[in-house]
């Protein structure tokens, strides 16, 4: 699944703020790059997931110069025990640990929006107030899509609910956290399956079937041909995803899917730029070894260009 991004949905006036997109979708335990894992076809997913999604679009315009200078520093940042190479062990945390970035940045920036007291935390009026708080006076009348923003609005406050451990309706930067982030905890499964269920199944009967399945991923238009990887799915479908062969996921089904808690992205992403940058075969990696893969490594989720610009008084 795709790891989940917020956005924003709409722009609201006053001191309400946009409502992030993630709280109307939730999708799969996250990705490290949007782009599809296939050396075949490019390098982007490894670019992604070394220097992580933003960050890799600013790497790109370095000149080769500039790329190693940045690059030779990435690297020392990751060698943490600073015996030269990098292990799999260090690689495995860096990548862990641009994942982590992401959702700090993330939630630092709607924290400073919905903690409107500044009293270091959000309780559910006052994100409430925050987000729909223009609208709610006239029972949303306002907006062309009204029955979409009750949904949300029910949607958010049952989130809200679970992130709230200790039910006492204000959030902690954790509780905040599992709110916007819930695929990142597992008390949170429930509402993840739940949510996606939502979304997915459209006639409203609890499973998602196939054309549903399909639906949610490629709408065909103007008599388009079905690429490939739709009948790609269709096979993992029915091969893998329905377990039970009854034609449908139901929620059991769609946990295993969206949340397979046994693969770990990261410790993959790791073994993997180490296969295939490693030449002299002894499991970690120098800088020559780094250096001579300039091309394949810097479209890698290591290269946290961004990052580097922000930290730098680190390096």
């Amino acid at each position: 699944m795709q790891l989940l991004l917020l956005g924003t949905l709409a722009l609201f006036v006053g001191v309400t703020v946009a409502v992030p997109a993630q709280e109307k979708r939730v999708h799969l335990k996250p990705d490290l790059s949007d782009h599809v894992h296939d050396d075949a076809h490019g390098y982007q997913y490894d670019h992604e997931a070394f220097l992580g999604k933003e960050e890799a679009k600013t790497f790109d315009q370095l000149s080769p110069e500039e790329s190693k200078e940045r690059l030779g520093k990435i690297v020392d940042r990751i060698d943490t025990d600073k015996d030269g190479f990098i292990s799999h062990a260090e690689l495995h945390h860096w990548i862990k640990h641009r994942q982590r970035r992401y959702i700090e940045e993330n939630v630092d920036k709607h924290w400073k929006e919905y903690d409107q007291n500044k009293d270091g935390k959000i309780g559910w009026i006052e994100y409430k107030n925050t987000t729909y708080g223009y609208y709610m006076d006239a029972e949303f009348d306002d907006v062309d899509d009204k029955a979409s923003y009750k949904a949300m609005l029910t949607r958010d406050e049952r989130r809200f609910k679970s992130a709230d451990r200790d039910g006492d309706g204000v959030a902690t930067r954790e509780e905040f956290t599992a709110f916007l982030h819930p695929e990142e905890f597992d008390h949170m499964r429930d509402i993840v399956i739940q949510e996606t269920i939502e979304d997915i199944d459209k006639n409203g009967d609890g499973k998602i079937d196939l054309r549903e399945y399909i639906g949610d991923m490629f709408a065909p238009e103007n008599g388009e041909n079905e690429p490939d990887w739709v009948t790609t799915e269709k096979k993992h479908f029915s091969e893998f995803r329905d377990i039970n062969k009854d034609g449908f996921l139901d929620a059991s089904e769609v946990s295993h899917w969206i949340l397979p808690g046994e693969v770990d992205h990261a410790d993959n992403e790791a073994r993997h730029l180490i296969h295939e940058t490693d030449k002299d075969n002894d499991d970690r990696l120098s800088i020559s070894e780094i250096m001579d893969k300039m091309d394949f490594i810097k479209v890698s989720t290591i290269t946290d260009f961004g990052t580097l610009v922000e930290d730098h008084d680190e390096l």
